[in-house]
């Protein structure tokens, strides 16, 4: 399956932002990719007003502009994230879009960044709550399951092993990585949760400064289940990191090193599928 990162610097106007994106996904429509993941808050980036301005439903304009390009190009798209308004609650949502223009998840993003580092100094909870827990989501009728994550989730192993449990082969990671952490932690833990789950991993990225005055990391990568980058779209510029996932290579490396088998953390609560407890 061969999937795409998509690298931008984005601002508060939706309308450029969705035209340099519909850009993007038609590049990587032209690089054969079938799965392509957008990055966080893609739609609108900005200072908190800004962002709170910039609130839609779920069923608003950035998910009907997702439908559209994934339906016209043929592909799954990540619709890496946006802000929703749901009642007086705001969420940072992701969606995952079918190549009929249907949607098949929405995740809202669980952990949220709130952190005291100079240069990264942030309170999301200030705008954002906090989504309810794991998603995952076919890749069309026969494809694998794809685990939905947000940015700082990267950070909560907890949640990459559960939804490696409930079947996830691929998961993606719309971000908006600071550079001030970005710089010693977004390989390092990209890698990682690929490793430890014995998933591919298709990080979107920002670039370059934005305009609620953070420095953006860059680098959206794709990663294997045995932690190799395949592809990475470097610190500066709009573009892609485009690979191929072997997806017969990642039954190979779960068969050969079993190291999920019987695993249940219980940091969310656990769907009841009949089975025992390890």
């Amino acid at each position: 399956m061969r999937v795409a990162a998509v690298q931008m610097r984005c601002g508060p106007d939706r309308d450029e932002n969705l035209r340099r994106a519909a850009e993007l996904v038609e590049a990587a429509a032209g690089q054969r990719a079938e799965l392509v993941v957008l990055p966080e808050l893609f739609a609108s980036l900005g200072r908190t007003s800004a962002m709170r301005a910039a609130a839609e439903p779920l069923h608003g304009p950035t998910l009907a502009w997702a439908s559209h390009h994934a339906r016209r190009h043929h592909l799954h798209l990540v619709a890496g994230s946006f802000v929703e308004r749901d009642g007086t609650h705001l969420f940072n949502t992701s969606c995952l879009v079918a190549p009929d223009g249907g949607l098949r998840a929405a995740y809202r993003k669980v952990h949220l960044f709130d952190v005291e580092v100079p240069g990264a100094t942030t309170r999301e909870s200030d705008t954002f709550s906090s989504g309810a827990g794991p998603i995952v989501a076919p890749l069309g009728d026969h494809g694998p399951l794809l685990g939905l994550t947000v940015c700082y989730d990267l950070r909560f192993p907890e949640l990459y092993r559960i939804e490696a449990l409930l079947g996830a082969a691929v998961v993606s990671v719309p971000a908006a990585f600071t550079r001030a952490t970005g710089r010693d932690h977004w390989e390092l833990l990209v890698r990682a949760r690929a490793v430890e789950d014995q998933v591919a991993v298709v990080a979107a990225a920002q670039w370059g400064t934005s305009p609620d005055g953070i420095e953006r990391h860059g680098h959206a990568m794709v990663v294997d289940p045995w932690g190799r980058v395949l592809a990475d779209a470097g610190d500066d510029g709009d573009g892609l990191a485009t690979a191929e996932v072997d997806l017969d290579w990642l039954a190979a490396v779960r068969a050969r090193l079993p190291s999920l088998a019987n695993r249940r953390p219980a940091a969310y609560p656990w769907p009841d599928t009949g089975g025992s407890d390890s």
